[in-house]
């Protein structure tokens, strides 16, 4: 617990505002513009400092202030730190019609008020308050107003702020610090640094929104004057092309507009959608029969297990009748052996064919050459093999015909 008094105030000046030996203390400190008071655990001040009335700074960071002095005779600070206190209320500021720059970082402030008569404030710092869990930093739009036209410095970065419209009337800031907040709507930071054309240092790191694709590149588009954004310089060279490239975007943009206006005065609206055509719904071909097709054979054909059965029976009874034949002559014709099929193998044959419901018509050969005509029950029951097309050259019957 300190409390500020002379001997201590005496002691908080520089080296070169030393006290004069013919000089009284009331005149000592009389002459003070300056006064060192940081990191002095003062927790009070007391009367004693209306006694520096032409103090023009005043540092009384680092300590234990529960509230601001009252610095009514003081009214010639401009520049007064308040940082890292426990200071809970803007207050007691009024008076003070000529200070510019305003510290009040690190301290428990949950709302920026009372600053309605300092109407030369240039800087407001009040970043990184202690607040409650789950608040964040308010601003009183009476003070904005009034500070509006002279503010060319904030700093609210660290205040838990998820918007930041409420400072949108401050049209003259040079900088705005708005780092380590919850702050994610892009198209409202367009819409509140778009207006400040004098804005030349922007700080957002610590924001959702600067993982967003492109964050850099559309910040440096909405604010034209930009120089430093988060600690990094803007070259000229990428201002101009990225602002020449949002011109084109925006060129584009308007001429698809317009051409949709166009489009819709001339057709109405739906006037196109209502003379198109009707999409013709063609018959879709049915499901066909599952079962096995053969190879080079455009028909339905038996499942294969069915097909397979009656085949090997048809070679059983084929390999059955040949045995009890002798084999014809063989005959040779450009090198090809023709055999004739013997009588018993054409009965064969005959009745296989016939136990399976089918008619085969043997025509004329020519050319060597068969043609082999099958009917409409044929193809949905057997499909013919073109292994059966090929009998074996030593065979021959009766009929006359002669299978390649």
């Amino acid at each position: 617990m300190v409390k500020l008094t002379i001997d201590l105030i005496a002691r908080g000046t520089s080296g070169y505002t030393k006290k004069k030996r013919d000089e009284s203390m009331h005149q000592y400190l009389k002459r003070l513009t300056h006064l060192y008071l940081e990191d002095r655990c003062i927790d009070e001040v007391g009367e004693d400092l209306s006694m520096c009335r032409n103090l023009t700074v005043l540092y009384l960071y680092d300590n234990q202030l529960l509230k601001i002095p009252t610095l009514h005779h003081n009214q010639h600070l401009t520049m007064l730190y308040l940082q890292n206190n426990d200071i809970h209320k803007i207050e007691h500021l009024s008076p003070l019609i000529r200070l510019s720059k305003l510290y009040l970082g690190g301290n428990c402030i949950t709302v920026i008020e009372g600053l309605d008569k300092l109407e030369n404030l240039q800087e407001l710092h009040i970043e990184n308050q202690r607040m409650p869990p789950g608040e964040k930093l308010l601003f009183d739009p009476r003070t904005l107003r009034a500070i509006s036209s002279s503010v060319q410095v904030l700093n609210i970065a660290g205040n838990n702020l998820d918007s930041i419209r409420d400072i949108e009337c401050l049209r003259n800031l040079y900088q705005l610090h708005a780092n380590d907040n919850l702050l994610t709507d892009m198209k409202e930071l367009a819409h509140v640094i778009g207006g400040m054309f004098r804005l030349w240092r922007l700080d957002l790191l610590g924001n959702p929104f600067c993982h967003k694709a492109k964050y850099r590149d559309r910040v440096i588009v909405m604010a034209k004057n930009l120089d430093i954004l988060d600690g990094k310089e803007i070259s000229e060279t990428s201002r101009r092309f990225l602002h020449n490239w949002h011109d084109a975007r925006e060129v584009q943009k308007k001429r698809r507009e317009e051409n949709i206006r166009k489009g819709s005065a001339e057709f109405g609206d739906g006037a196109l959608l209502r003379e198109l055509p009707p999409v013709k719904d063609y018959p879709r071909p049915p499901n066909k029969i599952p079962g096995y097709m053969m190879p080079g054979l455009m028909m339905k054909g038996l499942p294969r297990k069915q097909f397979d059965e009656i085949l090997a029976r048809t070679n059983s009874n084929l390999t059955e009748d040949t045995s009890q034949k002798h084999s014809a002559n063989v005959k040779t014709r450009s090198g090809i052996l023709r055999s004739k099929l013997p009588d018993i193998f054409g009965t064969s044959l005959s009745v296989a064919l016939k136990k399976a419901s089918l008619s085969v018509d043997l025509g004329a050969v020519s050319n060597r050459k068969v043609l082999i005509g099958c009917s409409t029950d044929l193809q949905r029951m057997l499909p013919l093999s073109r292994s059966m097309t090929r009998l074996p050259q030593h065979l021959s019957g009766g009929g006359g015909s002669h299978l390649l």
